[in-house]
């Protein structure tokens, strides 16, 4: 499922209750995530497919277990999505990404955050704490690309 709306950036001030149309994570008792940010330096990368690494978390019981940095294998279409579900992935946070890249994460059971921006230390405490409002995709090429990042 991708989650789509306003656009975020982590080091927006908010304050009060979740805002309407956020992505309101519930991670539940028990409940292990395992959540991959596309990373550029200490940031969200805007090419979820171009970015060398990411930055995983593992979710349990609501608070951060364990992190820990994965290499990117490389962009070639098709193969971020198995690669991830691989190493147990169940969300992605990026920037951007293609059409066609989200149907196969999505196939691969792996929930898809995109328009996510700023430091991912931040980012990641906003997101459990249902704070992230993604937006759109950053990628922004022509009509023609078949985009796959």
């Amino acid at each position: 499922m991708v989650q789509g709306g306003a656009e975020y950036r982590a080091d927006t001030e908010r304050g009060g209750s979740l805002l309407e149309g956020a992505a309101g994570i519930d991670p539940g008792k028990g409940m292990i995530m395992k959540v991959a940010i596309a990373k550029e330096g200490n940031d969200v990368s805007e090419h979820f497919g171009h970015c060398s690494e990411y930055a995983v978390f593992t979710i349990e019981n609501g608070k951060i277990s364990s992190s820990n940095i994965l290499q990117s294998p490389g962009h070639e279409p098709g193969r971020l999505p198995v690669f991830l579900s691989e190493h147990e992935i169940t969300h992605v946070l990026a920037g951007g990404m293609g059409p066609k890249a989200v149907e196969l994460f999505c196939a691969n059971n792996i929930e898809v955050f995109l328009g996510i921006s700023g430091a991912i230390d931040t980012v990641i405490r906003d997101f459990l704490s249902g704070k992230i409002i993604p937006g759109q995709s950053s990628c922004t090429h022509g009509p023609d690309h078949e985009c796959m990042h």
